[in-house]
C-alpha cells in the first residue's frame, strides 16, 4: 500500500523511536550484568559508559505544517467586494498620476524626497543675517580710537606700495623676456627698481615688528591691568630678537620669516587682550593690520616665484660678510707675506755685511 510523505515520515520516526528504547533496555542489561562479574574492587575503579544511540526528530516538514499559519480567504467578504461598482474619478488622474500610483499611496506624502541638509544653515546665515552679522563683527573698528585707525592704516601702505610694485615690475620682467622689451621699463630698469624694493620691504618689516613688541612695553609702564613684568616685558623682547636678524637672510626666506613673526605677535596680541593686558578693540585692530599686511607678503612672494630664474640675485648683507671676512684674510696673507720678505730681505743685508768684515 502506498503512503504520502507525512505518512511514511510518521511510521519512520515511529520504528526509530521504538529501536532506541530497546536499545537503551539492551544497554542497560548488559552494563548491569558486567558489574555483577566484575571483582569488587574493579567495580568502583572501572568508569561508567553510556551507550547512546542515534536519535533523530520528527521531520521537518510535519514541523512546518503544525506551526505554519494557513492565510485563509474570506469568500464572503470578497463576494461582496465584487458586486461593488468601480466609480471614475477623472479630477485624480494627471500627467504623473501613473507613475505616483505605482510607488506611492494616494494621499500619502512622499517621504523620500530629498531634503536639504544645509537649510538650517542658510537659514541662519541668509535669511537671519548672521553671515553678514559675523563679518561685521569682525571687521567691527568703531571701538578703535580714530587716531590709532588712522595711523595704522597708514603704516600698511608701504606694504601695499612695495607689493603692488613687486608684482608689476615681475610682469615686466617677464615681458621683457618674451617680447625683447617691456611695458614701459626695459628688463634690466625693471630688476634694478626690483632690486631697490627688497630691503626697503624688509627692513620696514623688521621695524613694523619690533613697534608692535614694543607697545606691551607701554602697556606695562602704564600699568594697564596692573604690573605683569618680565611675562610683559618678554613679548616686547622677542618680536626685535626675530624681525633684525631676517635682515641678514635672502629676500624669501626674509619675507617668509617676517609673515611667521607677524602671525606670532597677533596671537600674543589676541592672548594680552583675553587676559586683560591690552583694550578689547585691539584684537580686533590687530587683526585688520596683520591681514593687510600678511596679504601683502603673499603677492610679493607670488611675485618673486614668478621671475625666479629670471633675475640675478644681488649681494645681501650675509653675503657681504662673507666678502669682508675674505678680503680680511687675504690682508692678512698680504701682510704675512711682506713681513717675510722684510725678514728674509735683512738677513741678506746681514750675511752681505758679515761678508764684507772678512
Amino acid at each position: 500500500m502506498l503512503r504520502s510523505g507525512p505518512a511514511s515520515s510518521l511510521a519512520r520516526s515511529t520504528l526509530r523511536s521504538t529501536n532506541f528504547r530497546g536499545s537503551r533496555k539492551t544497554t542497560r542489561l548488559t552494563s548491569q550484568t558486567s558489574k555483577l562479574l566484575l571483582p569488587p574492587n574493579e567495580r568502583l575503579k572501572r568508569p561508567r559508559s553510556l551507550a547512546l544511540a542515534p536519535y533523530r526528530p520528527l521531520s521537518t516538514s510535519l514541523q512546518l505544517r503544525a506551526t505554519t499559519p494557513v492565510d485563509r480567504v474570506d469568500k464572503q467578504h470578497e463576494a461582496a467586494v465584487a458586486k461593488e461598482e468601480l466609480n471614475p474619478h477623472p479630477e485624480e488622474v494627471s500627467e504623473e498620476s501613473s507613475v505616483h500610483q505605482i510607488f506611492h499611496e494616494k494621499g500619502v506624502p512622499d517621504e523620500g524626497k530629498d531634503e536639504d541638509m544645509l537649510a538650517g544653515v542658510y537659514q541662519d546665515l541668509v535669511r537671519d543675517h548672521a553671515y553678514d552679522r559675523t563679518i561685521k563683527e569682525t571687521f567691527k573698528l568703531n571701538d578703535v580710537p580714530r587716531e590709532a585707525l588712522v595711523v595704522g592704516m597708514a603704516g600698511v601702505l608701504p606694504y601695499l606700495a612695495t607689493s603692488l610694485s613687486t608684482v608689476y615690475l615681475a610682469w615686466d620682467i617677464n615681458h621683457a623676456a618674451l617680447d625683447g622689451k617691456g611695458f614701459l621699463l626695459s628688463g634690466q630698469s625693471a630688476e634694478l627698481l626690483l632690486h631697490i624694493i627688497e630691503p626697503l620691504q624688509v627692513g620696514y618689516g623688521a621695524v613694523i615688528i619690533s613697534f608692535l613688541g614694543a607697545i606691551h612695553w607701554g602697556f606695562e609702564w602704564a600699568k594697564y591691568h596692573g604690573t605683569h613684568g618680565y611675562r610683559r616685558y618678554a613679548i616686547g623682547i622677542v618680536a626685535p630678537a626675530v624681525a633684525w636678524p631676517t635682515l641678514l637672510l635672502p629676500v624669501e626666506y626674509a619675507l617668509i620669516a617676517q609673515f611667521s613673526a607677524f602671525t606670532f605677535l597677533y596671537f600674543a596680541d589676541a592672548r594680552a587682550v583675553v587676559r586683560g593686558w591690552a583694550p578689547s578693540w585691539y584684537s580686533t585692530y590687530r587683526f585688520v593690520l596683520t591681514f593687510v599686511v600678511g596679504a601683502s607678503l603673499v603677492i610679493s612672494l607670488i611675485g618673486r616665484g614668478q621671475i625666479a630664474d629670471k633675475i640675478s640675485r644681488l649681494p645681501g648683507p650675509a653675503d657681504r660678510l662673507k666678502a669682508l671676512r675674505e678680503s680680511q684674510l687675504e690682508e692678512l696673507e698680504q701682510e704675512e707675506r711682506e713681513r717675510r720678505a722684510r725678514i728674509v730681505a735683512e738677513d741678506e743685508e746681514q750675511e752681505e755685511e758679515a761678508q764684507d768684515e772678512e
